[in-house]
């Protein structure tokens, strides 16, 4: 199963490519997407095209975003929104499934806390992949744990299924 997790924004998206085979969990791809501040609709263009290209390359199973989150700056809201959506008129286009996660949510499958740092949710997602370093760019490493969320989860799931159908 391989998973393509986004960190959406306008300026810069972060994307990566996980997949899950056997016990490990592999970053086959990651990218950072900046967009030059020029107008709007040729960022979002840029945007659809980089991802087009990524999902051509690695054929992911599945798509994760995280929930977009604002609480101050609405102009900012409302342009991540407007890339949010040429990300998900990508996937849809592609047949990609798409799944959202709160970032509550990314930290407690990662973590086992809805409440742990940034630093933590990084350090778990090194350990988990068995990588020394992760990515220079917080968006690409957001991208990353967006997407072990998912196959964590899934796994748990898995687990559960299996568990319920032995009963």
């Amino acid at each position: 199963m391989k998973v393509l997790g986004i960190d959406p924004g306008l300026g810069r998206v972060g994307v990566s490519v996980l997949e899950k085979t056997g016990s490990a969990y592999i970053i086959q791809d990651s990218l950072l997407i900046e967009t030059p501040p020029v107008e709007i609709p040729r960022r979002l263009e840029l945007i659809e095209i980089s991802l087009n290209k990524i999902i051509q390359k690695n054929k992911p199973t599945y798509m994760v975003t995280e929930r977009l989150m604002f609480t101050k700056n609405v102009k900012t809201a409302l342009d991540v929104s407007k890339a949010l959506g040429v990300i998900l008129l990508v996937g849809e286009k592609n047949s990609i499934p798409w799944i959202e996660y709160t970032p509550t949510q990314i930290k407690q499958f990662i973590t086992g806390n809805g409440a742990a740092t940034k630093k933590q949710v990084e350090y778990m997602a090194s350990k988990i992949l068995g990588v020394q370093t992760m990515s220079k760019s917080d968006d690409v490493n957001d991208s990353i744990a967006i997407g072990l969320a998912f196959l964590l989860q899934a796994r748990s799931s898995a687990l559960i299924k299996m568990y319920t159908n032995i009963k």
